[in-house]
């Protein structure tokens, strides 16, 4: 038996008052007063006529809520199934009618616009607002302490990531590799102690989210900010006030920790550890921030496919700038964790010698069984054991491995994956818009964003508004393109197919101009 909830009830009973949830610098719950309400919740589940393996959806901003809800969905045994907090309501319903959720819980703001767009659909569970009564009738049943049986290979987390072509994939995280990840962390990435802080600043959805599990199973303390969301300066206060923290960040919250930092002439005092991923780093800015905060900094990388847990850059490695070849260490992702073997392989999937350019693929423990009812993707995605992460790579001698490409069309902006297709078919739904395509424009704030190369149909003009207004009544706001370029054709080969690399090359060419111009 292996229910990742387990970590939270031994912790409960050897430690009832130890501290455990907060918002801000408020506790509002320790120990043996999470792990009651997480029983409870279970309780509710069970009289809800939640079964084994039914899913549960949280499309929740950062509320300790949502870690209760959590623990008591694999408390009855369910699946949980994180939906990010900024996703259109129709994205939602899609991820909650693909899943089957039974229950879906969404936070006060969240829950009407949700409820107007599965009102009419069938097989998914009725939207419980947080801020309703029916969600306090949960609080008011008796606790029910008998966890479920769940076997390591049972799902724990339901994780819906993108897909190229357009529809988000399920990615299924089982219990065990939950356990890998958190043990692997202990062993790879940083240790975890009980007067350990966690400040979760970043979605709980995704690997912020995810990390929450080595902190219970020590009993660290879990602390949610009072913003719901990311502020250099309250994580700064935070950070002094509890003095051993944690925090995982995008580059781009890093980036602006440290400008915030200079400007406000903040040290950084309390925060123990750093952890980054989730998009690329530019290398003078973590130089930058090392030089602000000291050896505070890990970096991490990993895919819904292996969360959290392919490779890590030391904190040693990340400071140190004696070595030779400092500055290469420090353009890499690290090496690969305890329970990861990463290779380099060709297009036959061939393993390909250090220093040879690859796709990058990974098996362990740590790597998903497959895809959600979505046996064609799993195929591909899992070939032999192996995960092929569509990612171009290469491994040194030392096993230090450097990242060349993303996955092809895959841009991150903020931490956030967009996947050009998704907002491509959006556009092509306008009237005005003939043929369309979407690439990462360099952005120093965000590391990257939308860019779209747009061929207007004949008897309309460009009209950047209105393209926006379309795009933000159908997809989330933060995937909308930040710039619409008119172009006669689209570059393409002789097979019909998008030469995405010329559109790059173009907008490197306009920011080139554009800086020759303002110099």
């Amino acid at each position: 038996m292996m229910n990742i909830s387990l970590w939270l009830q031994r912790m409960a009973r050897a430690h009832p008052q130890r501290p455990a949830l907060f918002v801000g610098v408020r506790q509002i719950a320790n120990y043996g007063q999470f792990d009651h309400c997480a029983a409870q919740a279970a309780a509710w589940f069970k009289a809800s006529g939640i079964q084994v393996g039914d899913r549960i959806a949280l499309h929740l901003t950062n509320v300790p809520e949502y870690l209760i809800l959590l623990y008591g969905a694999w408390y009855a045994g369910a699946v949980v199934v994180p939906i990010n907090a900024k996703l259109h309501p129709r994205e939602v319903a899609w991820i909650m009618g693909d899943a089957e959720v039974a229950l879906t819980f969404a936070s006060a703001d969240l829950a009407a616009p949700l409820q107007a767009h599965v009102h009419a659909q069938t097989g998914v569970g009725r939207v419980i607002d947080l801020a309703g009564t029916e969600f306090a009738e949960l609080f008011e049943f008796e606790a029910d302490p008998d966890i479920a049986v769940r076997a390591a290979e049972d799902l724990a987390w339901l994780f819906y990531t993108s897909g190229t072509t357009g529809r988000p994939k399920g990615v299924m995280i089982t219990h065990r590799m939950l356990q890998v990840m958190a043990l692997t962390y202990f062993s790879d990435v940083d240790s975890v102690e009980t007067p350990d802080v966690a400040i979760y600043a970043a979605p709980l959805s995704h690997g912020a989210g995810l990390y929450n599990v080595m902190h219970v199973l020590v009993g660290a303390r879990h602390v949610l900010p009072r913003s719901g969301g990311f502020d250099a300066l309250e994580i700064f206060d935070l950070a002094k006030h509890f003095e051993r923290a944690h925090l995982f960040a995008a580059p781009t919250m890093v980036k602006r920790m440290t400008e915030a930092a200079k400007a406000t002439g903040q040290t950084g005092a309390g925060l123990r550890s750093v952890i980054y991923g989730g998009g690329p780093m530019y290398q003078e800015d973590i130089i930058a921030a090392v030089s602000c905060f000291g050896p505070i900094f890990i970096q991490i990388y990993g895919q819904g496919e292996c969360p959290m847990c392919i490779t890590a850059l030391s904190r040693a490695d990340v400071a140190d700038r004696s070595h030779p070849r400092w500055r290469a260490r420090l353009a890499s992702v690290g090496r690969a964790q305890a329970a990861a073997q990463v290779r380099i392989a060709d297009v036959q999937g061939r393993k390909m010698p250090n220093g040879a350019t690859g796709e990058i693929i990974v098996r362990g423990d740590a790597v998903m069984p497959g895809y959600w009812r979505n046996p064609a993707a799993t195929a591909r995605a899992l070939v032999q054991g192996w995960l092929r992460t569509g990612d171009m790579g290469q491994l040194d001698d030392e096993g230090y491995l450097t990242l060349k490409d993303r996955s092809k069309d895959l841009i991150i902006s903020g931490g956030s994956n967009i996947y050009p297709r998704e907002v491509e078919e959006v556009l092509l739904t306008h009237p005005s818009v003939s043929e369309v395509s979407v690439v990462g424009r360099a952005d120093a704030d965000w590391g990257e964003v939308v860019a779209a190369f747009v061929v207007i149909n004949k008897d309309y003009q460009l009209d950047e508004a209105a393209l926006a207004a379309h795009c933000v009544a159908q997809i989330a706001r933060f995937k909308r393109p930040k710039a619409y370029i008119e172009i006669s054709e689209l570059p393409k080969n002789n097979y019909g197919k998008v030469l995405k690399t010329d559109l790059r090359a173009r907008l490197a060419e306009r920011a080139l101009r554009s800086g020759q111009k303002n110099a």
